[in-house]
């Protein structure tokens, strides 16, 4: 029998085993370098344009901000031209081509460009006098309560204050005159008020402001006043309740007055000019000076209208008296005031002008009046103003546009019956409800005169609201330290964009007009808010 060959068995060694093991492990470290590293480059990848698209983003954003400085210099570029010009080009109010999608080349690469744009955009006011919707163009913040004129509101009649605030949604008194306390110049507490022994006591402490606020914000130092009361349920603070807002409220839209905050309804910068349509200083009825006075009416009026100013500062009180008009109408006789001489060596000022409106439907008797000498061929001792009931939609008009009883340039927070919403309206002492609903009716959707210097001339100043018979004359002499027909400082909403609506910017801007080239009183970046208009709405056709 033949015994079968095996081949030998080849037996590995403890070294072989182990290289082999090591092999094997170093196969599967390759293995898992090559992944971590692929993570590695696809993370770094990702990072790298992550931080591109960032770096671009921030680029977009930087640029609008460009874009709305770029809105801010056309505003004031706008607004440095005269009255006429600008309403030749749309106006302030309501102006779609002037404020709406202006095109700025933001970006030039290699000898592309890309557009983006401005827009100037605000709320707009319905006919019941509520903001509703947006318009394209500015705020006059002369619609608007300016805190700042309160206490020399208060010197004037003491209480009025406290009256204009309490007016303000879910205001109280002890907030009322903490505000006052804050403004006021003494260190003396207001009935429901605190000063800065109250804020001392705080934790961090301070002193309260006592002078004029440079900020709404500052509000929120005074007690009672929360972030909700001062700025409402409008979380983009673009001046209207969103339905997305109102939702979150649980209120309704048509409730947006009472739920906009304190901040709709206040400025601290709302001034107007004292100056004519010509930029000449209106003359002051009220200087001591009374033959210089004489003089300046002289350069402006007639002999009627300069001796009639005189004749009442120097008057004794018992010989003023009102227009008798049915004697008028029955063909009574009077002196023709321009007849009248006045002897400036004599005459002395004995009272005066509270308003211009002190000369309306005046009669002064100038018998045995010292330093007056009257023709001797008169029938009459009486002198009639020369702006009277009969005659009011003519004489108003000059008079305003040439007297005041204000010193400077500028005057100071009065209210604009034109322009301002309803609950800003209600808060003007004399005013009630159904009186503040005649004017909102009887302005209509006039909210820019388009012709102030014919039809609309007499709409140019506040007393529209007597010669138009809304008011007596008895209520319009009270308001006209608290009403006017327009400021001269705006707000400006400027909104800096492109197409596609990635960057977007949003500013705001306060700018006063009262000086020859308009000056920023305030500017505020308002990018970090929510968006509070849509890129299809502020004027870029996307098609």
């Amino acid at each position: 029998m033949l015994l079968k060959r095996f081949a030998p068995v080849q037996w590995k060694t403890r070294s072989q085993i182990t290289s082999s093991r090591r092999e094997g492990a170093l196969l599967l470290i390759v293995l898992v370098t090559v992944v971590v590293l692929s993570l590695s480059a696809y993370t770094f990848t990702t990072l790298m344009q992550t931080e591109e698209e960032a770096a671009r983003l921030m680029t977009l954003r930087l640029q609008t901000k460009y874009l709305t400085d770029s809105g801010l210099d056309y505003t004031r570029m706008f607004l440095a031209n005269t009255d006429a010009t600008i309403r030749g080009n749309g106006g302030r109010w309501n102006n779609e081509e002037g404020f709406s999608g202006i095109p700025v080349a933001a970006e030039v690469n290699d000898g592309g460009g890309r557009l983006g744009y401005f827009s100037v955009v605000t709320y707009d006011i319905d006919t019941d006098g509520l903001a509703a919707g947006s318009r394209f163009g500015l705020v006059d913040e002369s619609s608007k309560i300016n805190l700042n004129t309160l206490v020399f509101l208060d010197a004037l009649q003491e209480g009025v204050a406290r009256q204009i605030l309490l007016q303000l949604p879910e205001m109280t008194e002890d907030i009322a005159d903490a505000i006052l306390d804050w403004l006021d110049s003494d260190d003396e507490a207001r009935d429901f008020g605190v000063e800065s022994d109250f804020y001392q006591g705080l934790s961090p402490a301070y002193t309260a402001k006592n002078g004029p606020m440079d900020s709404l914000d500052e509000l929120l130092l005074i007690p009672g006043v929360t972030p909700q009361l001062l700025f409402g349920l409008d979380t983009n603070r673009n001046g209207i309740l969103d339905p997305e807002e109102a939702s979150s409220g649980d209120v309704s839209v048509n409730d947006a007055e009472l739920y906009l905050g304190w901040s709709a309804f206040l400025t601290l910068y709302s001034k107007e000019s004292n100056l004519t349509a010509e930029g000449l200083p209106r003359i002051n009825v009220n200087a001591d000076d009374i033959e210089q006075l004489y003089d300046d009416l002289k350069s402006t009026f007639n002999d009627q209208w300069a001796n009639m100013v005189i004749l009442y500062r120097c008057a004794p009180t018992e010989a003023i008296g009102e227009i008798d008009l049915e004697g008028l109408q029955n063909g009574a006789q009077t002196l023709d005031g321009a007849r009248v001489q006045l002897d400036f060596g004599v005459l002395e000022s004995q009272r005066r002008f509270d308003t211009i409106l002190d000369l309306f439907n005046l009669a002064i008797n100038v018998s045995e009046y010292d330093g007056v000498t009257t023709p001797d061929d008169v029938l009459s001792d009486t002198v009639n103003s020369p702006v009277s009931l009969i005659n009011m939609g003519l004489t108003i008009p000059l008079m305003m546009e040439s007297l005041t009883t204000f010193e400077g340039f500028t005057i100071p927070g009065r209210i604009n019956v034109m322009q301002a919403p309803r609950g800003v309206l209600l808060a003007i002492p004399g005013l009630d409800e159904e009186t503040v609903d005649l004017i909102i009716e009887r302005r209509g959707t006039d909210f820019e005169l388009d012709d102030p210097d014919g039809a609309d001339l007499n709409r140019r100043y506040e007393t529209w609201l007597m010669v138009e018979g809304v008011l007596d004359v008895t209520t319009m002499r009270t308001l006209m330290k608290y009403v006017c027909a327009g400021g001269d400082v705006y707000r400006a909403e400027i909104v800096g964009y492109f197409p596609d609506g990635i960057g977007t910017s949003r500013a705001e801007a306060v700018i006063d007009t009262t000086v020859p080239i308009p000056r920023v009183l305030f500017w505020r970046d308002k990018s970090h808010l929510p968006a509070g208009y849509s890129i299809e709405s502020l004027g870029v056709d996307l098609q």
